[in-house]
């Protein structure tokens, strides 16, 4: 049996459109990580908002790993350890945020267990902690206080504007920072060259494996270059069609345990 690394988003993907994990899909999951095979997930949320999932799926058991800020952070689960993380440039996320005021948007990062911002909350924002388990917090110096390492930060906006900033930040900024949307109303500030297959390499480089052994499924188009770059990149039926357009297997729904093909047919098959 060849050792498969199973990579999966959460949102649209692992869970449900009840936030769920199906027992369907929760048990074959099981199954996989009892036969050695590993489960990592890869997901823009940070880390408090996987620890849930996480400790479902019993990680920490069976040496599973957590990539989170899209994989600005990357956790083995069984021990804490993180085993690489990459930055932001700080006086670029304070010229961002600087912006964020001048255009009437969002602007979050992450302290600990704890989202941060320095303009306004609104509904999206809420919803992001909220989603993550976290306490939201405004920050009154917020310039001057994100001097920490920072891995992501987010901004919020109603979708037309949220597609007008992300390309005119990056216009601006894009040669220092890895700008895309997450979601219509989410634009992600993230590292540059840091996304989930750049993650996902690293991860692949620590373990001793070869990228034809790794299977990645998402939905989302922070999703697209993990299932652009995995052996087997699978879409699930629910996502974006550009994500569909360049999976190698396009599965069922996330509402209908479209995990569980992908399981038998790229990973239990060999067994």
């Amino acid at each position: 049996m060849k050792k498969k690394i199973l990579a999966l988003d959460i949102d649209g993907t692992l869970t449900n459109s009840r936030k769920e994990i199906s027992q369907k899909t929760l048990d074959k999951l099981m199954e996989i990580q009892e036969h050695g095979h590993i489960v990592a997930i890869a997901s823009g949320r940070p880390l408090p908002g996987i620890r849930k999932i996480a400790d479902l799926l019993q990680l920490d058991k069976y040496g599973g790993y957590v990539l989170a800020f899209n994989g600005g952070r990357i956790v083995h689960y069984q021990t804490g350890e993180v085993v690489y993380q990459a930055n932001i440039d700080n006086q670029t996320a304070k010229k961002i945020y600087d912006y964020a005021l001048k255009m009437d948007i969002g602007m979050v990062t992450y302290e600990g267990d704890v989202v941060i911002t320095g303009t306004r909350i609104d509904d999206y924002m809420d919803m992001e902690a909220r989603l993550n388990h976290m306490e939201i917090r405004q920050i009154p110096d917020f310039r001057a206080y994100i001097d920490f390492p920072l891995n992501k930060c987010l901004l919020t906006a109603e979708d037309k504007k949220a597609a007008a900033v992300e390309e005119e930040l990056k216009r601006l900024y894009g040669n220092k920072v890895n700008i895309f949307r997450s979601e219509p109303f989410f634009v992600e500030i993230m590292p540059p060259d840091v996304h989930k297959a750049t993650s996902l390499e690293k991860l692949l480089g620590i373990l001793g494996m070869d990228v034809a052994d790794l299977i990645a499924c998402g939905d989302g188009y922070n999703d697209l270059t993990m299932i652009q770059y995995a052996g087997v990149g699978v879409a699930m039926a629910n996502a974006q069609q550009v994500v569909k357009d360049n999976a190698d297997y396009i599965t069922l729904s996330n509402d209908e345990d479209g995990l569980v093909p992908v399981i038998d047919r790229f990973i239990l098959n060999d067994l």
